[in-house]
């Protein structure tokens, strides 16, 4: 069975020399930081850009930077601590190991708690939220002024830069409780109405971090992701499945490189069979959504 676990992580280890492995991550980070604002907001999709982007993540995470101990920006982007695994280029699919630390993970709970409501899902002919059937969860959203936060504020810069999507381009960050027996049934992130585009354009890639993992059943699963076998819930199905770890988020793209929305990029939550699963999810678009 295919279900993503941290121990099916491949360990990387560079023998660099520590100031030289310093100077690199900082050349490249600034680098990285400096195309992020060129970009303001338009989506590159040329291949070659996906890879050098992969590239940054994989050096930074595991070029073992550790003159950067008390840098800010390092304590930020938790550079050291996170830990990326490809699992899947169709769709583009990345396992980020260590994204949050449990003091966000449980943050973003409280937050959210005493104001979850029954989630809904898009209306394709209105743009509107409705209630379904398909989605069976509990969530609320972040509100503007929370953005501020200096605990959120980080989450959602580390966001922006493992993504290479500028902050300005995400929605407001969603969290969300599926309790036993709920699920989320497989769909697509990228709008289908005219409605939503029009602030923000097409919706391009998903930040899932999981916030809990005290929890049975409730995998991400990607149905059109590998040729293998994997768990969802109680059943045993064809993709691949990511299991909820608590800190642990899957970043993925709805757009394709050619720049167009990737069908493959179907994905549902599995049902959860005990426990409760929370997780926070950030939506990014293709300009900014002010």
């Amino acid at each position: 069975m295919r279900s993503i676990q941290p121990q099916n992580m491949t360990t990387v280890t560079y023998e660099v020399d520590n100031s030289v492995a310093n100077y690199m991550s900082q050349l490249i980070f600034k680098l990285w930081l400096w195309a992020l604002n060129v970009v303001q907001g338009y989506l590159i999709t040329h291949r070659t850009f996906f890879l050098l982007l992969t590239f940054c993540i994989i050096f930074f995470c595991f070029s073992g930077i550790v003159n950067w101990a008390n840098d800010k920006e390092a304590a930020i982007l938790r550079l050291g601590l996170v830990k990326p695994e490809i699992i899947s280029w169709s769709p583009r699919i990345i396992v980020l190991h260590n994204f949050l630390s449990h003091e966000e993970c449980d943050y973003l709970r409280a937050i959210a708690r005493p104001r979850l409501q029954i989630s809904t899902v898009v209306d394709t002919n209105t743009g509107k939220g409705i209630r379904s059937e398909v989605r069976t969860s509990s969530g609320m959203f972040l509100r503007h002024d929370e953005r501020k936060y200096p605990l959120i504020e980080a989450i959602e810069k580390r966001i922006s830069v493992f993504s290479q999507v500028p902050v300005e381009n995400g929605e407001l960050i969603q969290v969300l409780r599926y309790e036993k027996d709920q699920f989320y049934r497989p769909h697509h992130d990228y709008f289908s109405d005219s409605y939503n585009v029009k602030r923000g354009g097409q919706r391009v890639a998903t930040m899932l971090m999981y916030l809990t993992d005290n929890v049975e059943g409730g995998e991400t699963y990607f149905p059109m992701a590998g040729s293998g076998q994997c768990s969802c819930g109680k059943k045993t199905v064809t993709g691949m499945s990511v299991k909820p770890i608590k800190g642990n988020a899957v970043l993925f793209w709805s757009m394709g490189l050619d720049g167009k929305s990737d069908p493959n990029s179907v994905h549902g939550g599995c049902e959860v069979i005990s426990g409760e699963k929370w997780s926070a999810t950030k939506w990014m678009r293709q300009r900014a959504m002010n």
